[in-house]
């Protein structure tokens, strides 16, 4: 008699990118067909993104949930690794998409590198370490649907009333939950992170050279993330003002 297939012997890594591919092929050709050739594969990664974070968020939170015992070394679930995966293949698309369209994007490059670096190491060569990379992940991919409207708004808003409304109500709580995200919490639980593979507890399993190189490609995301959302901050400022100097001129 045959055992039945376990889910871990599955290969979901290219089902899901299989998924990807087919959902950014979908965006560009039908979907935002009528856009300009400049906007439609942004728009197309956009919607690719709005197709991974959302979902990752609910995957990994269950993924958490279901193994309460876990500790920042813990072996990975069948059910973790699925996850892995799935971040795994959007980034893969997601950059093939920024070499293509975007070579010069040297910031987004890399942080796909860095991200799939993290990801591919924690799924495929220690097979531990993921509950922090999860945590991680939801931290990093909360925002995600904001952040994608937010792009989108942004980039029709001088074309679209509709499109500049929806960016000026986003933009003041969206810029509040990154930063909150971003600024406090990562930073919070990449504290607790580094306490816990600074005692040497995870040696056994996971080889210094690997939780070194997380540690620095996860600081130096959420170092650049503050950059950027203080960067937004300082723009919303500046709008703000120019309103409020033409609104006197009229008076």
């Amino acid at each position: 008699m045959n055992s039945p297939i376990s889910i871990s012997s599955i290969p979901h890594l290219p089902l899901f990118f299989s998924m990807f591919l087919t959902i950014y092929f979908t965006a560009h050709f039908l979907i935002f067909r009528t856009w300009t050739p400049k906007l439609r594969p942004e728009a197309s990664s956009c919607l690719i993104s709005l197709a991974h974070g959302t979902p990752a968020v609910l995957l990994a939170s269950n993924a958490l949930i279901s193994n309460p015992t876990h500790t920042f070394s813990s072996p990975n679930t069948d059910f973790q690794n699925t996850v892995l995966e799935y971040s795994i293949a959007y980034f893969l698309m997601d950059l093939f998409h920024y070499l293509i369209f975007n070579p010069k994007d040297i910031l987004f490059i890399g942080h796909h590198l860095a991200t799939l670096f993290v990801f591919v190491t924690c799924r495929y060569l220690v097979g531990h370490g993921a509950y922090g990379v999860l945590v991680l992940l939801v931290l990093a991919e909360v925002t995600s649907f904001f952040q994608n409207v937010w792009t989108l708004s942004n980039a029709l808003r001088s074309e679209s009333k509709v499109a500049a409304q929806v960016f000026d109500v986003l933009s003041p709580p969206f810029y509040a939950l990154y930063s909150v995200v971003r600024g406090f919490l990562g930073p919070v639980f990449v504290y607790r992170m580094v306490g816990f593979y600074l005692s040497g507890e995870a040696d056994g399993v996971i080889p210094r050279w690997v939780w070194v190189s997380w540690v620095f490609v996860v600081v130096s995301a959420i170092l650049v993330s503050i950059v950027w959302i203080w960067n937004r901050w300082v723009d919303l400022y500046r709008e703000r003002i120019d309103v409020i100097h033409k609104e006197k001129k009229v008076i």
